[in-house]
């Protein structure tokens, strides 16, 4: 199955947004790269002015035993999924500072980052900092207006996933079955903590799991 390129799908989302009569500007960046990041968001905020919502959503995962994980994939699964959750919370941060706005970040976490699962070392690993980082971020960037927040998803019925399913990925909870999250549910989850409505969360990770973590 070809999934969509990153490039495409930034295309496909700015059309809708602008089709729906909001600006939007579609900006590449390498998250693991300090000045990358740091460009990108100089460039977004000359598209469109200062952002009040960041979600970091950028992630990988090499599922093999810990005992054959390579050091370069350790590596590379902690450099994007939370040195680069840092960084960019970071430069958000201090725009809103700069321009004196109060905005919300939502980190995109996993249940992995709340309980043990097998050949996720990596993986597992950076969810859980992204858990902890989300927690001191809320503590420190509160006095600024700024909140801090996650969501763990379950799995999420994606194209991705339903190739990995095809593969024979087990992902059969014992206590709740083999239960899917949509996109829809995750984005729901994301848009709330983002919004006025949760005005007095912060530091929170959401699961978005149908009960898996309960158990």
């Amino acid at each position: 199955m070809d999934l969509p390129s990153a490039e495409q799908e930034g295309a496909e989302l700015v059309a809708a947004i602008r089709a729906a009569g909001r600006k939007a500007a579609f900006v590449a960046v390498d998250v693991t790269d300090y000045e990358s990041v740091r460009a990108a968001f100089e460039r977004a905020n000359r598209a469109l002015g200062t952002g009040t919502v960041l979600v970091n959503n950028a992630g990988i995962a090499v599922r093999v035993p810990a005992l054959d994980l390579e050091p370069a994939d350790w590596s590379r699964v902690l450099a994007v999924n939370l040195t680069g959750a840092f960084y960019c919370a970071q430069q958000f941060a201090r725009g809103l500072i700069a321009a004196e706005k109060a905005g919300a970040i939502v980190n995109v976490a996993s249940i992995f980052g709340l309980v043990a699962g097998p050949n996720r070392a990596a993986y597992s690993s950076s969810k859980a900092g992204l858990v902890n980082l989300t927690r001191v971020l809320a503590y420190e960037w509160d006095r600024y207006g700024i909140r801090v927040n996650a969501v763990a998803p379950t799995f999420v019925r994606t194209p991705l996933t339903e190739r990995l399913l095809a593969e024979g990925l087990d992902v059969q909870n014992l206590a709740f079955g083999e239960k899917l999250a949509t996109t829809a549910d995750v984005a729901e989850a994301i848009f709330f903590l983002a919004g006025a409505s949760a005005a007095m969360v912060n530091g929170h990770t959401l699961p978005v799991d149908g009960g898996w973590t309960s158990y």
